[in-house]
């Protein structure tokens, strides 16, 4: 039996991967698939999944800011837990966050004051 490379794994072989992963590699995947979430939901990827910049994000089909402030305070508590375990890597992540948080704040209609724009209540606030 052959296996279908764009399908999902089993559910036990997911288990398995867990499982198997040191931790640091799960928080890392847990983090990388919040960061594309809210980059999508923010539109800052085209419609072939590539990063661009040749057009305004907010005409992106899968622009939506209230599920873009739940996936970045999720990151941001996730970032903020795991920095102890993210050692030297600690600064890429908050560098991430941090373009998130200020892209966010750069499409709002009605940007939230510093301090009060998603997951900073877990980062502090975030100025450009």
């Amino acid at each position: 039996m052959s296996e279908n490379p764009n399908s999902s794994p089993e559910p036990d072989t997911l288990e398995r991967l867990v499982a198997d992963s040191p931790s640091i590699e799960v928080i890392s995947s847990a983090w990388m698939l919040l960061m594309s979430a809210a980059a999508e939901k923010l539109g800052l990827t085209g419609a072939d999944g590539d990063a661009t910049t040749a057009f305004d994000p907010r005409e992106s089909p899968h622009f939506d800011l209230d599920e873009a402030r739940r996936l970045i305070t999720a990151l941001a508590g996730l970032t903020t837990a795991s920095v102890e375990y993210l050692g030297p890597h600690a600064g890429p992540y908050r560098d991430g966050l941090k373009s998130l948080q200020l892209a966010f704040r750069e499409y709002s209609s009605y940007p939230d004051e510093p301090g009060h724009g998603p997951g900073e209540k877990y980062t502090g606030p975030v100025y450009s």
